[in-house]
Parts: C-alpha cells; structure tokens; sequence
C-alpha cells in the first residue's frame, strides 16, 4: 500500500522515551499515522534514514529495537561507511514510510546527493512512499531552516532539498533561538515564507500543500510564518489535532 497522493510528514515529534535511557525508545503516534497516510495499517514497512548523526550503529540499533514486537517491519538504510544495500531505490520505493532522524541536515542533504538519494526520494515521494522525520528530518524536504549543523549558534540552511517549497522551523518552544532565529531569517528574505512546529507537533503536506498540523501532545502547537513588505514577520497558529 502506499499514500493515494505524495505525501510528506514533516515534525518534531519521535519515538516515546522507555524507562532504560536515551537509546531505550517505543514507536510514537506520530509513526502510527505515518502508516496509517500510506494506506498501510497492517504490517506497515518502515526505513530508518540516520545518516544526518553519521548512521552509528546503536541509534541503528535502537530504531530496530522500538520496533521490535509491533506490527511494523523495520529496515534500514545506511551509507556510512558504505551502502549497506545494494539497490537503494528498489528498496525504498518498496517501503511504506522512509523515516528520518535528526542530528545535521546540513550533513545529511550533502551525502544523499553524492549518492544520489535525493533523487530515489523524490520518486518515491512521487509513487505514494511517506517520507517523514524528525528535526533534520523535516527540514531536508524544505527549502531549509534553521539549523545547528554549524555550531551551537543557528544560522540559516537554504539548500534543503526543495521538494516543499517553504521554510521550516523545528523545536520551536523547545530551543530559545529557534522562534527568534526562524524570524529573523524570513523577515530578512534569506528563507521563504514557511512553518514552524513546536516539540512534539507536525506537519502534513499532500502534495505541496499543508493538509494539516498534528501533535503527540496536550499543547504543542504548529505555526505559520509570513514576511510581510516591511520585513516584519506575522506568526499564525495553526488549528492543530491531538493523535490518540
């Protein structure tokens, strides 16, 4: 089964923490809509995409973990220190949702167009596969963000890989320079006029349009962000539903 239109899942929302560390992880109701947008509710196939932290192999490991006795049927794709599949596009365009993680969309963009990634995905947003991720994992499919791929002072990423053609603001309320940097960038013109999610909310694009915003809890909100002709910009809130 694969989503009836391109679907993209844009958030700062992720796995729900277990009780034995930051690797101890349980899927969260953000995945169970991914499956649910790809028309997959029954043994849903996700891929895991890590490479914005390098691919290590215990966050690897512990994305198969979360998993582990749930009707999803995990993959992975890695390319550090190399491909770890042979044929990349077959096996993503057989996936029901590509999911990924967050750490350096700087980094991350950069590999997957030396490998030609961007290009796979793209076809595969195309053929009805959800893409979705976390952070990195939800700016890479704007324009670009804000981001820490430099250093611990954000600065603006604008060669995101474009398939939505919007800025996006993750950690919102969860990072102090997040809502002012995100701010400063679209009232500049660096970055498009776009979205922005607080911790734990998400995005649901049909096409290249905004469906609707999503959250995993009581509270976090979606925004949108509009630069207007004196460079100030107006930030909306966004009606957002709770996942059960």
């Amino acid at each position: 089964m694969t989503a009836d239109e391109p679907t993209i899942l844009a958030t700062s929302a992720s796995f729900r923490p277990g009780r034995h560390g930051l690797l101890d992880m349980r899927p969260g109701p953000i995945h169970y809509l991914a499956a649910e947008l790809a028309g997959a509710p029954i043994a849903p196939k996700i891929c895991f995409l890590a490479q914005a932290t390098g691919d290590p192999q215990d966050r690897i490991g512990a994305f198969y973990s979360a998993f582990a006795g749930t009707e999803f049927t995990a993959s992975h794709l890695q390319l550090f220190p190399m491909p770890n599949i042979a044929d990349m596009r077959a096996h993503l365009l057989a996936q029901d949702v590509v999911w990924v993680g967050g750490g350096s969309v700087a980094n991350l963009c950069a590999v997957w167009r030396v490998h030609g990634l961007d290009e796979i995905l793209h076809e595969a947003w195309q053929a009805g596969v959800v893409l979705g991720g976390v952070s990195a994992g939800s700016i890479c499919w704007h324009v670009g963000g804000s981001t820490d791929s430099f250093g611990p002072d954000l600065r603006g990423f604008t060669d995101g890989l474009g398939f939505l053609p919007y800025s996006n603001g993750v950690h919102y309320d969860g990072e102090e320079q997040r809502r002012p940097k995100m701010h400063e960038l679209v009232g500049r013109g660096i970055l498009p006029d776009g979205y922005a999610t607080d911790d734990g909310a998400g995005l649901v694009y049909r096409g290249t349009s905004l469906s609707e915003a999503v959250t995993d809890r009581e509270g976090a909100s979606a925004y949108e962000l509009k630069r207007a002709a004196d460079g100030t910009v107006a930030e909306t809130p966004l009606p957002t539903r709770l996942l059960a």
